[in-house]
């Protein structure tokens, strides 16, 4: 299965800015190193076979998206750090490095049209992965416990607890993927708003985004930098509202969003540690949905995403735009204010995104 990989690989802590002389050099060095692999072996005769990537330096680093074929993300996702970890360690001119972050997710056909398989080359490089040892899992599940401890917005019986051979261990690991998701979501719209900045664009017009690339597509050319950094307000909201003791489901349209990709992030988390089947995570994700949405308007938005006869008459009309500046905008029966935020707020104060950030 094919598997769209990003990274981002950063230069020292105390180094200074990358100038724009030496952001070309560094695409160049790792570009040469990234086309020498075809190939990446594992564990039990397991191949991995990077198929394309590109490169995008800026002040702080590098941005990677590799498209690459694997048998399962547990060992795409480990596999891939492995190797840039090694090519980092390898290369003289980049000590100091780091692979800052690093996350997988299945392509879908927009994506695998827009990315081509790569040119042949005549030097085979092969890395040795043999995949997460057991002590390397032992520890992620530890974490995952830990972890757990902060999510008190919902009890174990919120992921299904006692509920058929649904342990209440296995709540506790959901719960501490799902703040483990938060954390990488709010970790890679960084990555998304410095991206966009940069290229001073919307998400449509870049290859491949951490977060904005799993919102509903259909309103991809109004994901702007700005739209990144009010999701990523949004998503610190809901991240503190989980610490809580009590529960109001996504207070707005972006909440719901931000909590549905979290999920997606908790997955990973939980396919890494190697606990929980498909099958239990779904039946756990099953309950856990009736807990935490008031309903499952946001994942219609990925079907319809704009007001027409066939829309289904509970969603709010501010939500069937053909923006997503509406999807800030409070859900007047769950919150009494007019706004979530100052920085969610527009210029006539109503509520939504701005068009530009009021503050300095």
């Amino acid at each position: 299965m094919e598997y769209q990989l990003t990274a981002e690989l950063t230069t020292p802590p105390d180094a200074p800015d990358l100038d724009p002389l030496q952001q070309v050099g560094v695409v160049s060095l790792l570009d040469t190193r990234l086309s020498g692999l075809v190939s990446i072996e594992g564990p039990d005769g397991m191949e991995i076979t990077p198929i394309e990537h590109t490169l995008n330096a800026h002040l702080g680093g590098v941005i990677v998206n590799w498209l690459l074929d694997a048998p399962a993300l547990v060992f795409a996702e480990d596999a891939t750090r492995t190797v840039l970890e090694q090519l980092l360690e390898e290369t003289e001119l980049l000590v100091g490095w780091e692979v800052k972050h690093c996350a997988v997710t299945a392509t879908d056909d927009q994506l695998a049209s827009a990315l081509a398989v790569g040119e042949e080359h005549d030097e085979v490089e092969v890395f040795d992965f043999s995949g997460p040892s057991e002590e390397e899992r032992a520890l992620r599940r530890t974490r995952l416990l830990d972890a757990s401890r902060h999510l008190r917005a919902f009890g174990p019986e919120a992921f299904g607890a006692g509920d058929g051979d649904i342990s209440e261990e296995d709540a506790r690991y959901v719960a501490g993927a799902l703040m483990h998701g938060i954390e990488m979501l709010t970790d890679e719209l960084f990555g998304d708003i410095q991206t966009l900045e940069d290229e001073d664009t919307t998400a449509d017009q870049v290859d491949a985004l951490w977060v904005l690339d799993e919102l509903p597509q259909r309103f991809a050319d109004t994901y702007t930098a700005l739209f990144a950094k009010q999701f990523l307000v949004a998503t610190a909201i809901l991240g503190h509202r989980l610490t809580l003791t009590e529960w109001t489901p996504p207070l707005c349209t972006a909440e719901a969003l931000a909590l549905h990709i979290a999920k997606s992030r908790a997955e990973i988390e939980l396919d890494l540690a190697d606990v929980l089947g498909d099958d239990k995570l779904a039946q756990i994700f099953a309950v856990f949905d009736g807990y935490a949405f008031e309903n499952h308007d946001h994942e219609l938005l990925y079907e319809y995403g704009d007001i027409s006869d066939d829309s289904p008459a509970s969603m709010d009309s501010a939500e069937w735009t053909e923006s997503a500046e509406g999807w800030f905008r409070p859900h007047s029966h769950l919150v009494d204010a007019e706004t979530l935020h100052p920085y969610l707020t527009d210029e006539n104060g109503d509520g939504g995104a701005p068009s530009a950030p009021s503050g300095p």
